[in-house]
């Protein structure tokens, strides 16, 4: 087969409707847009999420809360995860990533304590819990903050 043999599947070119072109395009007079009214005019339309006057239902559910846009959001990892690397592991972001245990960083890394720890290891991160870092020590290893 040679390039310039290539030809599409059946059916997968469709011409496009060529509105507005008189009687013999098939789609003549009103072209396909009904007899007056808001959408058959030039520019005619209602915008996204107009309901007819009504009042959008983004307006009439009850607002709750507040979402603070500038929170640092972090990947959690437990102590518990850990254990899955050998003793003398320097444990940073990349190799969280690499092992399947974050799948990305956001902001950082937050180390949480939930579980045991049983091997010594080194443990880079942006954030430690309490619980966590002394567990990390406990263990023989270190909880160093980046």
């Amino acid at each position: 087969m040679q390039i310039h043999e290539l030809v599409p599947a059946p059916d997968s070119n469709k011409a496009s409707k060529r509105i507005g072109r008189g009687h013999g395009s098939g789609q003549g007079k009103t072209a396909g847009k009904g007899h007056k009214g808001q959408k058959a005019r030039s520019g005619g339309g209602v915008r996204i999420g107009f309901e007819g006057g009504q009042m959008p239902l983004a307006r009439r559910i009850p607002k709750r809360g507040f979402n603070n846009i500038f929170a640092a959001q972090y990947a959690t990892v437990n102590v518990s995860d850990l254990n899955k690397f050998t003793d003398g592991t320097v444990v940073d972001t990349e190799l969280l990533v690499a092992s399947g245990l974050i799948k990305k960083v956001y902001d950082g890394v937050k180390v949480l304590g939930d579980g045991e720890l049983n091997s010594k290891l080194t443990v880079k991160a942006a954030k430690f819990t309490k619980s966590a870092a002394e567990k990390i020590e406990k263990a023989g290893g270190k909880a160093e903050v980046i």
